[in-house]
């Protein structure tokens, strides 16, 4: 089947012929402009959407996917709540805890923190506190012997190890002749967890429930109760749907609320990244215009020729938009193949040119995320390309325009 002349002639002009060396190696920089720019911008994206999973994943060690609250602070007959809780086919495991704010000292130091009493064994099923213990064992917290496991900073400020005594100081105060005294009660450190936020190491401490009730005299009661679900993106709506299965007056709220404005931060670094890069593309995409400018120059009698044959004005602006979209295309297509390649084998790329230059991107004196990360998206790269692609196409329409307004006498008078 014959091809459009238009196509052919097209194609014909994105190769080398005699004259034209010099713009066909304008539209080999072009190309390769596009391929660095979509590359670059595949791979950025790859390795933002790898730091944010990295820390979503420690953050959600730590924090539940969805939390019931009790309105007042104390939640009764805790069991019957998780049981309905359960009834939701797509949450996985629950888990109690009491939660409220103390006082650490020992030797003169204080320092506040949270304190959370959990059942360890039940605490596993929703959290990952066993993968960041660094020493002791979330085993040893046991009801009645009152051991407490704290994170990293928060142990590192009070100068204190495992098997060290450390006093806490409840706000809750007991009444008596002489007045309000705060009740303190000495604890054994049996473990310290370092979760790699700096929010939790320096703040948190846990005890055992049973420990955590008698110290703020809740009875049987507990704080609330933490769930896991399946997929921890569907918390939200899942969260909502809870609503109808739990029979208590108390709030409900998903791991996207109580840590709102983190992700949000990086969701809008993520979205700035995306902008600044994608102006580097539409650099090399527009590199283009400068090309088509001089090949339009340069085909200014072959234009004139094809216009007194007939050729439509319309014909010769789909001749060049043929040419630069081929520019475009290909540069689009080995950018997208480099940045996909890149992207999915980083973790051997990068080990080896900190090899080759004796340097560490990302120290683990200074980083706890010591490795680069990458998570590869096809939502972005089909995004990244349908961009690219728009822009390659917006790049050749002045310089098409241009040539279908040649006027084929003034373009052959000196000819």
């Amino acid at each position: 089947m014959a091809l459009p002349y238009e196509l052919l002639i097209g194609l014909r002009y994105t190769r080398a012929k005699r004259r034209n060396h010099f713009i066909s190696f304008i539209s080999m920089i072009s190309m390769l402009g596009i391929g660095l720019g979509v590359a670059a911008l595949i791979v950025v994206l790859s390795v933002m959407n790898g730091f944010q999973k990295e820390l979503r994943t420690r953050i959600l060690g730590v924090a539940s996917h969805i939390q019931i609250t009790a309105i007042n602070g104390e939640l009764p007959n805790w069991p019957a709540l998780a049981a309905q809780a359960m009834q939701h086919p797509e949450v996985k495991a629950s888990a109690p805890f009491v939660q409220s704010q103390a006082m650490f000292t020992v030797d003169g130091g204080v320092k506040g923190s949270l304190v959370r009493g959990i059942l360890p064994d039940q605490e596993d099923r929703v959290a990952d506190f066993r993968k960041t213990i660094k020493s002791g064992s979330l085993d040893d917290l046991r009801p009645g012997e009152f051991g407490v496991v704290l994170g990293a900073d928060l142990a590192r400020s009070l100068h204190v190890f495992t098997g060290d005594k450390v006093t806490l100081i409840a706000p809750q105060g007991t009444v008596t002749p002489a007045g309000v005294v705060p009740r303190l009660k000495s604890f054994k450190v049996v473990g310290i967890f370092e979760v790699g936020m700096f929010e939790y190491d320096s703040g948190l401490a846990l005890i055992h429930l049973a420990d955590a009730q008698k110290l703020y005299q809740l009875g049987d009661n507990v704080t609330g109760v933490r769930l896991k679900v399946d997929d921890l993106f569907q918390a939200p709506r899942i969260a909502r749907e809870l609503a109808r299965f739990v029979d208590a007056d108390a709030y409900l709220h998903d791991w996207t609320k109580s840590h709102a404005n983190f992700f949000r931060a990086v969701q809008i670094e993520k979205n700035m990244m995306f902008i600044i890069l994608s102006l580097i593309v539409a650099v090399a995409a527009f590199n283009l215009v400068s090309t088509l400018v001089m090949a339009v120059t340069d085909k200014q009698a072959d234009i004139a020729i094809l216009r007194t044959l007939g050729a439509r004005p319309l014909s010769i602006m789909g001749v060049f938009v043929i040419q630069g979209a081929l520019v475009g295309f290909i540069g689009l297509g080995l950018g997208v193949a480099g940045g996909v390649a890149l992207a999915l084998n980083i973790d051997v790329v990068v080990p080896f040119i900190e090899r080759m230059l004796g340097v560490h991107f990302l120290s683990k004196e200074v980083y706890y995320i010591s490795d680069l990360p990458s998570e590869l998206l096809w939502s972005d790269v089909w995004g990244v390309t349908l961009i690219a692609f728009v822009l390659a196409l917006l790049a050749t329409l002045y310089p098409s325009w241009r040539a279908s307004r040649v006027n084929p006498a003034e373009a052959l008078r000196y000819e």
